[in-house]
């Protein structure tokens, strides 16, 4: 029975021992997500369902240039994925090569990239799924309630804690930064697309929205500099203070004739203290200057919106009034279930321990039918060493035994990758332990304590959604089993 592995040469496989980063290059706790990775093209054909009208969430639908669709990957995380028109990119190694670039940035206030693909003429990048909608959407397209003003400058700080991240990621060039990139994740926190800091093409423009909005540099030489960013981000906080796309032009001679109410949003009456607005403003103004050199840098952006925030204890789902899903468990749980649900790693442990291998039908006794060799005694050691080290709650070297089975056993067994699995999750490796619990389904694809491992490694990554969804499928898997067993 065969067991997943990437096509990307250079990404470890769960086999490879991980490498540990250097402080400087180890990602920010609070921003756990996949390793970048290369993914098959029928594999997103899958998850988008072909590529269908339906799974289309670009807001300008097919006729976006380049079309943005949500998928559902086969291990049941939500992605955004982005199509681009044909030969976009020519070169499929120069597009790897930008995407791979673009992917080792990772922040909490990115929608991270995850992904891309490279097949024939297809040019797919693949992204974090956010399901609350873009800036545009709640600024100038909002059903229930205007975007309140402490999260309007929510979105201001947060856009420009992305944009220095990326500065100091020496990214400092972020293509046509405008409402649509800016998404709110399932908390309702505003994260800046991950899209934007590649090109839409390999010659393309870098401005795809009306040239009223677009620097007044690019418009003389058709390139863009890292001042340029900050113009744009300008044009945002104008977006955010009016609440409609104004052209800075008119802006900001509404800025000079001092007629700034005018440009408020008249929603916002009565949110906001006049010094605050006027501050925003005067540096929407500063971002708009005409002269590259005299728009403020990134950390001023930072400093200057940092103290406008008044109300920073209260979540972002609840200012925006979302209601935010409350996962409700499933009641068919087991013992292993209800552990992994409460994230109880005693009990796990002690539950694995006393399972042993019985799920593997004729596992263990497998060896007894091959001809009796040093590599048949080599195996049997290394699974005694792992198995003592495990009961003994030794997880590094088990991790360090385990490795080495996977690597010599024929066939693979659902046991090992369960019990790696959970040594992994002990040593604080959520996205390797998630990985050899899929690497466990694969070999045994109805085994419930493959998806209850998935779903504690699932938490353990702030994933809690897909950790409900895990849960239950594990529930199904073991109500079945036991319904079969009643038969």
């Amino acid at each position: 029975m065969g067991c997943l592995h990437s096509k990307t040469a250079h990404l470890h496989s769960p086999e490879d021992p991980p490498t540990a980063l250097p402080d400087s290059k180890k990602p920010d706790p609070e921003c756990q997500v996949p390793a970048f990775k290369e993914y098959g093209l029928i594999e997103l054909r899958r998850a988008t369902n072909e590529f269908s009208t339906d799974y289309i969430v670009s807001e300008s639908g097919e006729k976006a240039p380049n079309v943005v669709y949500r998928g559902k990957l086969e291990n049941n995380r939500l992605v955004a994925v982005k199509r681009f028109s044909k030969l976009s990119w020519p070169d499929a190694q120069q597009f790897m090569a930008e995407a791979a670039g673009v992917g080792k940035v990772r922040h909490k206030r990115l929608v991270n990239l995850i992904g891309c693909c490279a097949e024939g003429d297809e040019r797919l990048l693949v992204a974090e799924y956010m399901p609350n909608d873009t800036l545009s959407k709640h600024l100038f397209h909002w059903d229930k309630q205007p975007l309140p003003w402490e999260m309007r400058v929510r979105v201001a700080y947060h856009v420009a804690q992305a944009l220095d991240h990326c500065s100091l990621e020496n990214r400092k060039i972020y293509h046509d930064l405008n409402a649509y990139r800016i998404l709110f994740d399932e908390d309702g926190d505003p994260r800046l697309s991950s899209f934007g800091l590649m090109k839409n093409s390999r010659d393309g423009k870098s401005y795809s929205t009306n040239l009223a909005y677009t620097p007044p540099e690019f418009l003389r030489t058709g390139r863009i500099i890292p001042e340029s960013v900050i113009y744009s981000y300008g044009t945002v906080l104008l977006d955010l203070l009016s609440g409609k796309h104004i052209p800075p032009s008119h802006a900001l001679d509404l800025i000079r004739g001092k007629n700034v109410l005018l440009l408020m949003d008249s929603s916002l009456e009565g949110q906001y203290a006049n010094d605050d607005a006027t501050k925003l403003v005067e540096l929407a103004s500063k971002c708009l200057q005409f002269e590259a050199r005299e728009r403020p840098e990134i950390k001023f952006l930072l400093t200057a919106v940092a103290p406008l925030q008044k109300q920073k204890e209260v979540t972002s789902h609840v200012l925006m009034g979302l209601t935010k899903n409350t996962a409700v468990l499933p009641t068919m749980l087991s013992p292993l279930g209800k552990a992994c649900a409460r994230m109880d790693l005693t009990a796990v442990h002690d539950i694995l321990l006393k399972t042993g291998y019985k799920d593997e039908e004729g596992a263990e006794n497998e060896l007894s039918f091959q001809e009796w060799t040093q590599q048949v005694q080599d195996i049997l050691n290394t699974k005694k060493f792992g198995d003592i080290a495990f009961r003994d709650k030794d997880f590094k070297n088990a991790i360090e035994y385990y490795s080495k089975l996977v690597v010599m056993m024929s066939v693979p067994s659902a046991t090992v990758f369960a019990r790696r699995a959970f040594s992994y999750l002990m040593n604080d490796q959520a996205e390797l332990a998630l990985r050899d619990a899929m690497q466990a389904q694969v070999c045994i694809p109805d085994w419930p304590t493959a998806f209850y491992l998935q779903a504690l490694a699932l938490s353990k990554l702030g994933m809690e959604t897909d950790a409900h969804d895990m849960l239950n499928d594990g529930a199904a898997f073991e109500a079945k089993r036991s319904n079969s067993w009643r038969g």
